[in-house]
This record gives structure tokens, sequence and C-alpha cells, in this order.
């Protein structure tokens, strides 16, 4: 398909803005924006005419259901269907829609994680429409992006906090942004964000034989490959023509979906890729990249491929991250976190970076606490992804404007260089006034943050909701100081908060390479906390500090942000119970018996040579079939080990002991199962190994 048919495909499946201004009476589209902008409720009667207006374009678009489409906290989108089928007497039916159906439906709360806050008998749930976020078409099907709670209110998604988290941090901008003038006479602050989605692609027959990469979306066994991503050849490579029509059509579907792909390429590891969006408000990106990913392993069927979204589907080459793009941007297109060319007197922007690394460093478990999955457990700290230290990467020139800030000295304004390529032809440019800083946590990019700590399979709800929590905190506690100052007091005031607050959180600002073994002892000698698995991060939530956050924001009660560590401690440990089940079956099922019967080959080569004569050497034969006996009987008595280690896994009423029991005995035992497993590989015939290897997996696709 053609780029001119890029305008025609772009939003055609949205109910867009675009499309409820042609729909709807003036007065009604008018009422409907004013009541998002300014977080009034919406009047009945307005929503019957947008579901009228909403259903009609459905229909004309060929779908045929409608459904209130929600995050529940299973890692997942939920959706139940309902037909516009409605009876009106005699046999007939009509297509209908009305605004009550719009506004709210009733799933059954009771089957969605809850961390103890619903009851299983207590089965009614609401999900309510978010009008902030475009309804879409997807398989024929309206959906209403929705948020969704209890009977008795208690919230059990992550879009209901994210919406919150925005309010209370518009609020809180917003002060700043009167403090200092608002020249431009904005009424609302939100939040932006563009997540980049990493990803694998894999030849779907070569997946569909791999039980761990079904069950789990990971390979709980496999050798190191003769090649791995050690010749850094397929970083931004050329992209494969198998690959390259996979994200013609992911585009074209994304568009369709209104969601803005933009940037696509190969990245570090083989078979793995990355496409990057546009921008958007934080609410709507963190939607469509629930869309992206969902969007990605239906488009890879179609062309026999699976896509992994895990974290680290493979040992030993590069897992996969979300990067977090962040920033606060005034309704009149003002990014408050745009330095300018002379930062040190922009004093505004002063007390914005002020803010983010003063409650980076307050917050820093809460931060880490946000990330934390079993996935994003292999993959940070392993030489390829920050560790689980946070830090605030500046760059240098904002490091020298904290410094001086600090010492309480003037600076002159950032000056461009220009970029000397040494080819006299070759057009000039000016050079960006930082580096980029790919080992930090939490960089600084140029006019954004950069939370690059999210794992690849995460909804952006979390780490969004909690950044602007956060940031929210931070600016309360500077516009109660700064609020009702003289204009003529105003920088020196500014000035003496922006340098004590240097002075006391530099600690988490650290412009050198998180990688290195280095920086994880300066780390601690810092006072930052390394919280290096789900077990020691998860119970950040339930601190006090934390509790006490977000109850004072409205962003969760204590009860709910509690069920949230929860549920995640609770998901921790089912999912190592289910990889160390999925091993021990691969294990007795496929592992044992294939190398059984291998060594059965070996001793009949043996045997052969032996009739022969007894001059003719085996020695070599006899040599393997000496490590395959000693290995396997190794790897059975490993299992053993693993399945003695599940069957003590009892239930706890404390879930951080069952969490840390998982994580200091079930963990250990699978990787000492694996590894035996794994120099099994190298010694099994190929033939005989039960399973797709390394390299039959990530040079598979071409």
């Amino acid at each position: 398909m053609g780029m001119n048919n890029v305008p025609e495909i772009f939003g055609s499946l949205v109910f867009s803005d675009e499309v409820m201004h042609e729909r709807l009476p003036n007065q009604t589209y008018r009422a409907l924006k004013e009541a998002t902008a300014n977080n009034q409720p919406l009047d009945p009667d307005i929503a019957q005419q947008v579901a009228s207006a909403m259903k009609t374009w459905a229909v004309e678009k060929g779908a045929t259901h409608y459904t209130h489409w929600f995050q529940p906290m299973t890692g997942v989108t939920a959706e139940k269907h309902d037909s516009f089928i409605t009876p009106v007497g005699d046999g007939k039916i009509i297509m209908d829609f009305s605004g009550k159906e719009l506004i709210r439906s009733e799933p059954d709360a009771s089957s969605f994680p809850s961390g103890g806050i619903r009851s299983t008998f207590e089965a009614r749930g609401y999900t309510a429409w978010d009008p902030t976020s475009p309804a879409f078409i997807k398989d024929d099907t309206l959906c209403i992006p929705s948020i969704f709670c209890s009977y008795g209110g208690q919230v059990l998604d992550k879009k209901t906090p994210l919406l919150r988290s925005i309010q209370a941090m518009d609020k809180q901008a917003m002060r700043i942004v009167n403090i200092f003038g608002n020249p431009t006479g904005a009424k609302h602050c939100h939040s932006s964000v563009g997540g980049e989605q990493e990803y694998f692609l894999i030849d779907r027959d070569l997946f569909n034989e791999r039980e761990d990469l079904v069950t789990t979306g990971r390979t709980l066994f496999g050798a190191k490959p003769p090649k791995g991503q050690e010749m850094e050849d397929h970083y931004f490579g050329t992209i494969k023509p198998a690959v390259k029509a996979f994200m013609a059509d992911l585009d074209v579907e994304l568009w369709k979906l209104g969601v803005y792909a933009k940037t696509e390429h190969s990245e570090v590891a083989p078979s793995q890729h990355e496409m990057a969006p546009i921008y958007t408000e934080t609410n709507v990106g963190t939607d469509q990249n629930q869309l992206t990913m969902e969007i990605m392993k239906s488009v890879a069927k179609k062309h026999n491929l699976a896509c992994l979204i895990h974290e680290k589907p493979f040992a030993g080459i590069n897992g996969s991250g979300k990067h977090n793009n962040w920033s606060i941007t005034t309704d009149t297109g003002i990014n408050l976190f745009k330095p300018g060319k002379d930062p040190y007197n922009n004093l505004q922007f002063l007390v914005m970076l002020a803010a983010v690394v003063k409650g980076v460093d307050e917050y820093q478990d809460l931060l880490r606490a946000c990330v934390a999955s079993p996935g994003n457990d292999h993959r940070l700290g392993a030489d390829e992804a920050p560790p689980a230290i946070v830090s605030i990467y500046l760059g240098d020139d904002l490091l020298a404007l904290e410094t001086a800030i600090e010492a309480g000295e003037q600076m002159e304004a950032i000056k461009a260089s220009e970029m000397k390529s040494g080819v006299k032809f070759i057009p000039k440019f000016k050079k960006d006034n930082t580096d980029r800083n790919r080992t930090s946590p939490f960089a600084f990019t140029g006019n954004k943050f950069e939370f690059r700590m999210v794992g690849s399979s995460a909804s952006l709800a979390g780490p969004n909701t909690m950044l602007n929590t956060i940031l929210a905190e931070e600016l309360e506690g500077f516009a109660d100081i700064l609020e009702g100052v003289p204009e003529e007091e105003l920088e020196e005031r500014v000035r003496a908060l922006v340098r004590k607050t240097f002075k006391e959180h530099s600690r988490i600002i650290f412009n050198g390479n998180n990688y290195s073994d280095e920086w994880v002892v300066e780390a601690e000698r810092r006072g930052l906390e390394n919280l290096r698995t789900c077990a020691d991060a998860f119970p950040a939530y339930i601190r006090e500090k934390n509790l006490a956050l977000v109850e004072k924001h409205k962003i969760y009660t204590r009860e709910e942000l509690t069920s949230r560590y929860e549920i995640s401690m609770d998901t921790y440990c089912k999912t190592l119970h289910i990889e160390a089940l999925t091993m021990a079956d691969m294990v007795k099922k496929s592992i044992y018996p294939s190398v059984l019967a291998y060594m059965t080959t070996v001793a009949d080569s043996i045997r052969v040579k032996e009739a022969i004569s007894t001059n003719v050497p085996h020695e070599s034969e006899s040599e393997l079939l000496t490590s395959l006996a000693a290995l396997s009987d190794s790897l059975m008595k490993k299992c053993k080990a693993l399945e003695a280690a599940l069957s003590s896994a009892e239930k706890s009423e404390d879930i951080k002991v069952e969490a840390i029991y998982y994580r200091d005995n079930v963990f250990p035992a699978m990787q000492e199962m694996r590894a035996v497993a794994d120099e099994l590989e190298t010694i099994t015939a190929k033939d005989y190994w039960p399973f797709p290897t390394y390299t039959d997996l990530i040079y598979s696709v071409n």
C-alpha cells in the first residue's frame, strides 16, 4: 500500500475528535470538549447524542458489537462484547446503542485480580467510559476505552489511577505556571509520553516447538549460540525482507487505529527490533501502547512469525525494554521541561528540574517498584539495561548548571556548537547541547526525561502514574513556598529554593556508566537503594511515605495501593511457579528421554567397534557417553530438587515470605537445572535435541 494512501488510512477506525466534530451538533461537541477539558461530569443527554453518533459511525465501518475496553491488573486488556441488536417486539430488532450503554457496563469483578479488596462472591463491578481517549474499531467491534472499579468503588484497573495522577499533576503544575506569569494563558498542563517498544520476531513454527516460549514467553533452556550479538552488526542493520513486510503491515494497522507509529529499526540482539511512536498525551499514549502490543502479535501471526514482548526471551543476548519518554506540556503548547538557550535564567525550568531531581531521589523506591516484574528481573543490570539502582542523568550542560547553582555561581547561556565532520561538502549543523546516556535509568534528553527501566511487556500506566504523582507532590511543596512572593523577590527566592534542593538531592544525579561495577559500590556509598528483584522492590508500595503520598493526592486509597502490592507479589510467585513446572515438564518428557536415546546410539557405536576388533579405537565415544551419563543423572537430580522446592512452597498469609522463598529457593534451583541442561545441549547431536536451538530461533527470520 503506497504512502499516498496514508491520509485516508490514518485514524480511519478511530472515533476521533475530527469525526465527533463532524457528526455531533456544534453545541453537543462543545459541551463534550468543555466537560473533558475542565474535569466536569458529562450530562446524560450529551452522552446519548454521542452514543447515537458513535453507533452510526461504527455500523458504517462494519461493526456489529461494542465493548468497554479496559485494563485490569492482569497485564493485558479485557473486553466483554455486546451486539447493537435490540428487540422491539414482534420478532423485530433494531441496531441501537444508548447513552447509558456508552457510559457504563457491568463485567464480573470477582474474576480479576483484586489483591484481597474483593471477595470471590462479590461479583458486581463496573466499567465506565473514558471520554478523553477516543473509541476505535477492532475486529468489527467498537472498543470504548474505560475505567474499571468494584461495586464498592475500589479501583481495579490501571487507567483510573493514571487519570487521577494527571489531574493531580495538572493542578500543581498550573500553580507553578501561574507563579511565573502564565504568558500564554494556559489553563491546563498534561503529561505526554512516547513509548519506544522493543520486541523479537522469530519463526512461528519454531516458536510452537518450544513449550517454554508458548507457556511463559521466554526460553527456559538454551545453550549460548556460536554467534550472538558480539559482532554488533544487527543494530540499525538492514531490515530483512520478512521483517520489512511485517513492519509495513504493522504500520498500516496501527495507523488505522490512530497510533502514530513513526520509527522502526533493528535493535542490538539478532531478531530484535524497535517501534517508536510520536509523543501524545499520556492517557491516550498508554491506551495506544496496549493496542500496539496486541496488534504486533496479531500481525506477526499473519506472517507466520511470533512476536516476543518478554523482557528477556533469550539468555546471553539483550532483552527488551520500553523507554518511557515523559514530558509536561501546557494546553498552549509550552513544554515545561524545555530549558531554552539560557536555562540559568529560565526560572520556571529550574523549578521543574529541581522538582524532578527531588522527587526521583525521595521516591526512588516507588519508581523502582512500578517497573518491577519477573521478566524485568532478568533484564535490569544485565550489562544491557540500567541496573536496579535509580539515578538521574542530566548531561554535561545541565550538570554544569546544577553544579554552578549549588555553588552559588553565575552561568552564561549555553551555546550550541557546530558539528565538524572534516568533509567540506557535508552540510553544517548544530550539535545537541547534551549527549545521550543509554546506561542511565532516568535520563534528561533535551526536553523530556527518558525512563529506561520500564520493561517491554509493561503497561505505561504504572510508571506514568507514579511520575505524575511524584511531580505533583514536589510542585505542591514548591508552590506553597513561592506563591505570594513579590515579583521583585521571586528570582532570589527561586534560586535559593533550587540551590537548596540540588544540595540536598544531588546524590541521585549520575552522569557516568551505570553498567559498571564501580557504580554499584558508589551508589551504595551515596545511600541509594539497589532493589534487585521483585521480592525486594514491591514492598516499597506499602512503605508509609509512599502510602501517604498516593493517599494525599487521591491517586489510590491505602487499601488500593496495598492491593497492588499483594497482586504484584502474587504474580511474581505464580510466574516462577509456572516457569519451574514448565522446566520440569520439558526435562522429564523431552530432554531426558532424548539424551537417553542419544546415549543408546553412542553405546551402540561403541559395541559395533568392539565387535569389529578390540583394536578399533572408541575413546571419544566412551568419553562422550560418560559425560552424557553423568550430566543426565545430574539433570534428573536437579529436577527432583526443583520439584522438592516447589512442593515446599506453601501459601503464606504473608505474601512477602512466599515471594522471598521463591526468590531464594525455587529460582536458584531453576538456574542450576538449566545450567546442566544447557551443557547437555552442547554435546547432544542436533538430530536428538528435542527443541530448536538459539541459533535456530534467533536467525530464523530472513
